[in-house]
């Protein structure tokens, strides 16, 4: 084995002269002498552009509901506990009493005793019909809410739930109360609204 560099001496025709031979540069050898050659540099590279063009734009929406953040929850008071309301009676759609307790259903917006709803030109009297709606739903049970320790004289506005079931979610989405603007239960409202249920549809 001879190295590269060292000249190979090559037989002659007679067999006795040798005349050294310098082997071949390898394709290697020459890529690396000749010198990167630049193609379509103004395609490949980005322009160079003046920072006083560049205008800001707004944030497009998000494609969807899903990534947006979730508005945070409003922490009860420490002394407040969840405690059971047996035999509540509703006195207006979002409004029950029970055990001397006045509750107030958070974030749901009741509809009046005396208001009266429009479906097609015909005219029921919507508020005593959602107060009868909650009653019936209500038909004696025990609701579970989160109330101040002591008996209050004033009513207080807390979310109850019966079993499983949040109750200003369903009287909402029933259409038996509408949704306050910094309420969670917006969706739900909507999903009355568009099935005509409750006080936007008609007399059941």
């Amino acid at each position: 084995m001879l190295p590269i560099d060292r000249p190979v001496l090559a037989p002659s025709q007679d067999g006795d002269d040798t005349q050294p031979i310098r082997p071949p540069a390898t394709v290697i050898d020459e890529q690396r002498r000749e010198p990167a050659r630049k193609v379509a540099q103004d395609l490949i590279a980005p322009p160079r552009l003046d920072p006083a063009e560049i205008e800001r734009v707004e944030p497009r929406p998000p494609l969807s509901e899903l990534g947006l953040a979730v508005p945070p929850k409003t922490p009860m008071p420490k002394d407040w506990r969840e405690v059971l309301l047996y035999r509540p009676i509703a006195t207006e759609s979002v409004v029950f009493e029970s055990v001397g307790r006045k509750v107030i259903i958070s974030g749901a917006q009741g509809i009046d005793l005396d208001r009266s709803c429009s479906f097609h030109d015909v005219n029921w009297p919507c508020g005593q019909r959602a107060r009868a709606a909650f009653n019936a739903w209500l038909r004696g049970r025990a609701l579970k809410c989160f109330v101040p320790p002591d008996v209050e004289r004033f009513a207080i506005a807390a979310p109850c739930r019966l079993g499983k079931q949040d109750v200003g979610a369903w009287l909402v989405s029933n259409g038996w109360a509408t949704a306050l603007p910094s309420g969670i239960y917006g969706k739900a409202e909507a999903t009355a609204r568009n099935a005509q249920m409750g006080i936007f549809g008609s007399a059941q």
